[in-house]
């Protein structure tokens, strides 16, 4: 089993690439969370595509967004793990890699996350402290979070 990252803008994402981000993000938040929602919100374009492929397998996910595009700060969004591969640690690298890349492609600053409240600790063991109250966002609950530096 080779776990492997590939990073890339919109633009340089393969067709079989696209395929499998959107069905990897339509099989977690749309399919397993039971959520109705527009993932495609005219954002993926201008961002860069964090993916984790086991083998030639998409296991984990995350969009890097520039800042001004969802929030005043540079942001990490549709954080995902397949099924599959969740309790291996795989979702904390995506993240750390995520954060190391946020700060090289975006430059330096604070980075901030929609977070759903369950991985509230997930991701305050990576150094994101929350920033505001608790809000509905398509039936989930979900607090901002950010992380400093």
């Amino acid at each position: 089993m080779t776990i492997y990252s590939r990073l890339k803008s919109f633009h340089e994402l393969t067709v079989d690439e696209l395929y499998q981000i959107l069905k990897l993000r339509t099989a977690v938040f749309v399919v397993e969370q039971n959520c109705v929602f527009q993932d495609m919100d005219d954002k993926d374009q201008k961002c860069y595509h964090l993916m984790m492929f086991q083998d030639d397998l998409l296991v984990g996910y995350s969009r890097l967004v520039p800042a001004g595009l969802s929030y005043a700060e540079m942001a990490i969004g549709r954080v995902i793990t397949a099924s599959s591969v969740r309790g291996t640690g795989l979702g904390k690298k995506l993240m750390e890699f995520a954060i190391d890349y946020c700060q090289q492609l975006l430059g330096p600053g604070p980075i901030r996350i929609g977070a759903q409240t369950y991985a509230l600790g997930f991701y305050a063991s990576l150094g994101f402290v929350a920033d505001g109250d608790t809000y509905d966002e398509d039936g989930i609950e979900h607090v901002e979070m950010v992380k400093i530096g």
